[in-house]
């Protein structure tokens, strides 16, 4: 029974690694969705600029206004690639920690089997031995019994 209660430490040690891998990954996810929202928010922008823009050429508007309505829109195409980038970023990190996690949690179902394995195969040692020596009482009272019948 010491090698089960070597392998429930271990166990107990795994639980806490997934554990903290799983906090790592919640932290990822909020991470990925911060950025994410970030991008969300300047295609939004984008978007509104473009109607803007379109709504200055069909109008007559200075040519100022269609230059600094331009200029805008190049600013956000810049941000959007640089944000694009870091959701890349976030969401490869997040998948990492989706791995790990993964991972952690087959490597602690995996010590849960291996303990419950021994502990059946204690429990099949114990029950074969008690009846191994219900056996051997139950011959020590026949032979007891035989013994006094003749003797």
């Amino acid at each position: 029974m010491s090698q089960v209660a070597t392998l429930l430490k271990i166990l107990q040690i795994k639980e806490q690694e997934m554990l903290d891998v799983q906090r790592e990954h919640a932290a990822t996810i909020e991470a990925f969705e911060s950025v994410a929202t970030r991008l969300y928010e300047l295609l939004k922008k984008k978007e509104s600029a473009e109607t803007t823009y379109e709504a200055y050429i069909q109008e007559t508007t200075s040519i100022e206004n269609i230059l600094e309505q331009m200029n805008y829109i190049d600013s956000l195409n810049k941000q959007i690639i640089s944000v694009q980038k870091a959701v890349n970023r976030a969401r490869d990190e997040m998948n990492i920690k989706q791995e790990e996690l993964t991972s952690a949690h087959v490597e602690m179902k995996k010590y849960e089997s291996i303990i419950e394995k021994r502990k059946k195969e204690h429990a099949e040692i114990v029950e074969k031995s008690e009846r191994s020596f219900m056996d051997e009482i139950s011959m020590q009272q026949y032979l007891n019994q035989k013994g006094g019948t003749y003797g």
